[in-house]
């Protein structure tokens, strides 16, 4: 069994955590600017599907991603080399939530971002909390990424992309962007092959929640540059 949060219950410690299914806290609760930053401050995120009740996860161990580590292939630097996009940040982020939505991924029947979360995330975002880093090209938004910055540390959340590449375009950027800003960590929340091969790894989850603490020290939202502000690619 697991907890069922109440009200304006804390959560439980993320250590507290099932094994199996690796990283289950607990559940209940909603999806408020205030329950959700708590649960990001500790190294805690919602993942559920439609008709469930709202889950709270923290595995062992994390995927993280050091901004420094981002590892691009050689395909994927001659693209960005080549300069054929516009990179923006926050410039559309309803638009990608919503993209990110309706991706099909191997293996998942039905989308975790639901309405509720479309909702929940889009106001951190008006609050100064979520971002989008978006790939746009002919004029349309290829594909991008949202996430939540606390301090110096970025939480990513979901990607899509509608052209080749378009995704890791937009991570490569996001990469450079947090790394010259001084950013610390990118959270990846869970493993996959796709992660792994931009340069992701494991990490426990005691050595994620120490690093964690440190970032998000000086945690006030601020909002980013739009419009290329990460810069051309040399």
């Amino acid at each position: 069994m697991i907890p069922w949060l109440v009200a304006d219950a804390p959560f439980p410690p993320p250590e507290h955590a099932l094994a199996d299914p690796n990283g289950l806290l607990c559940a209940g609760g909603d999806l408020s600017p205030e329950r959700l930053l708590a649960a990001y401050r500790q190294g805690i995120f919602p993942w559920y599907s439609a008709g469930q009740p709202i889950f709270w996860w923290s595995p062992d161990p994390r995927m993280v991603l050091f901004p420094a580590e981002f590892r691009i292939s050689r395909s994927l630097g001659k693209t960005l080399r080549a300069g054929r996009y516009e990179l923006r940040l926050d410039s559309d982020f309803p638009a990608v939530i919503e993209a990110c939505a309706h991706t099909w991924r191997p293996g998942q029947p039905g989308t975790w971002i639901t309405p509720e979360m479309r909702r929940a995330y889009t106001r951190l975002f008006e609050l100064g909390w979520a971002h989008s880093v978006e790939t746009w090209v002919d004029g349309e938004l290829a594909g991008g990424l949202y996430g939540l910055a606390i301090g110096r540390m970025f939480y990513g959340e979901s990607m899509f992309a509608r052209r080749t590449d378009a995704s890791k375009i937009a991570a490569a950027h996001l990469a450079r962007f947090l790394e010259g800003r001084g950013f610390g960590m990118i959270d990846c929340q869970m493993r996959t092959d796709h992660l792994a091969s931009l340069g992701a790894r494991e990490i426990p989850r005691d050595a994620f929640a120490a690093r964690l603490a440190a970032l998000i020290a000086d945690a006030e939202p601020a909002r980013w540059p739009i419009d290329g502000a990460a810069g051309g690619w040399r």
